[in-house]
């Protein structure tokens, strides 16, 4: 593997990291600015949201801009935002730094993936976009511990310096060893939208939405579950969340593998199955020794982010005119597939209980099994069946060809 997919990787957990890295320093963030931690809260939210509505529209923006420019220049706004967070005494200004930080940070990652994609051979594409996913999943999963000791030591502030500190390392490293990459041919913005009115797109950009809606249903709310079923310390719930992170890393490499192994279409389908089962069989291991749970728990949190790396190689496949437009709006279904199962997940317990959260995640996962079955069986857009015929006359046009 090219070393610099590694580079990108680390790229993507440092800017994946501050999302949630302050969902564990809440009490201490609402102390210092005198909020109430609800009102701390809403540096999440707006972090999600403003990543979710800012990436397709940033990478239309600057799509006629060299990539490792754009990189650096993004890694530049993201390290302003994060010195102004640390900085900050007004909650208005930091919820608006916050909300910075998601935007840079929405192109920084859309760039990983697609920069990383042409780094490697055929045969290493969707191992590489794997290798990006861990280090997004791994960011997502190992945020709030890594928040909660650096902030209950040194301060909440603290973990954004330290942000701050391996951005400029990152910075660094791309704008050393990192080459330049021109950008694929400009798309009109007419083109692009209609992109949308492909069944097979929508329905593929909705596999991701639906599985982490499923997945977010329980995962937002493991804790009381768990300490529902089972009467463990506060330190064995910490071994909880980290085996869980683990696994979850571990699943992005993973389905890199399967899919360069057995294609996109087979991956995909074996995941989205088996991730739905792995679901309901928490409802059963929740009902044995917690060893047996948390055995099952890593099935289902390694499943969990097994299917990015497939779900981002189909994209490139069908969509190689609009694929960082593509891989920008998959990455904001993501976002809100985990807003959206949170909420559900909430609506759950408040109106039955926590134990009844796994089925109806693992259902609300099989409607994603339909999803990715309705895509796979729709036909090729045109313009993509005249793009396959075409010589690769750019670096992504080359990939949909590969891939």
């Amino acid at each position: 593997m090219n070393l610099r997919v590694y580079l990108l990787a680390v790229s993507a957990f440092v800017v994946g990291t501050v999302e949630l890295i302050v969902g564990g320093i809440l009490d201490l963030i609402a102390a210092d600015l005198h909020i109430s931690v609800s009102a701390a809260g809403q540096f999440i939210t707006i972090f999600s949201v403003a990543f979710a509505l800012s990436a397709p529209i940033l990478m239309n923006l600057t799509a006629k801009m060299e990539r490792k420019k754009l990189y650096l220049y993004a890694l530049a706004v993201f390290v302003l935002a994060n010195l102004i967070v640390a900085f900050s005494s007004s909650y208005a200004l930091t919820l608006s730094a916050r909300a910075l930080s998601a935007m840079s940070g929405s192109v920084i990652i859309v760039l990983s993936i697609t920069m990383a994609s042409q780094l490697v051979p055929e045969s290493h594409r969707g191992r590489a976009i794997g290798v990006i996913y861990m280090g997004i999943s791994g960011s997502l999963v190992l945020g709030v511990p890594i928040g909660m000791v650096i902030g209950n030591a040194y301060g909440w502030r603290a973990p954004f310096l330290l942000i701050v500190a391996l951005s400029l390392v990152a910075m660094i490293c791309i704008a050393l060893f990192l080459q330049r990459t021109e950008p694929s041919p400009a798309v009109p913005l007419r083109k692009q939208l209609a992109t949308l009115r492909s069944s097979k797109l929508v329905s593929g950009q909705l596999i991701s939405f639906i599985m982490l809606t499923g997945h977010l249903t329980l995962y937002a709310y493991l804790a009381p579950f768990v300490q529902s079923n089972f009467d463990i310390s506060p330190t064995m719930m910490s071994v909880v969340y980290f085996m869980f992170g683990i696994a979850a890393v571990s699943g992005g490499g993973l389905g890199g593998l399967l899919s360069d192994k057995w294609g996109v279409n087979k991956t995909i389908l074996l995941i989205v199955t088996c991730f739905s089962g792995a679901m309901f069989m928490m409802l059963l291991a929740a009902q044995a020794s917690i060893y047996v749970f948390m055995a099952a728990m890593m099935i289902w949190g390694g499943l969990s982010w097994a299917l990015s790396p497939a779900q981002q190689s189909y994209l490139i496949k069908h969509a190689p005119d609009t694929v960082e437009i593509q891989l920008s709006l998959n990455n904001s279904v993501m976002h809100l597939g985990i807003a959206t199962g949170s909420f559900i997940g909430g609506m759950v317990i408040e109106n039955s209980s926590v134990a009844n959260n796994p089925w109806v995640g693992g259902l609300i996962a099989l409607l994603a099994l339909g999803c990715a079955a309705f895509s796979i069986s729709r036909k090729p857009v045109a313009a993509n069946l005249a793009a396959a015929k075409r010589p690769a006359a750019s670096a992504v046009g080359s990939i949909a060809e590969q891939v």
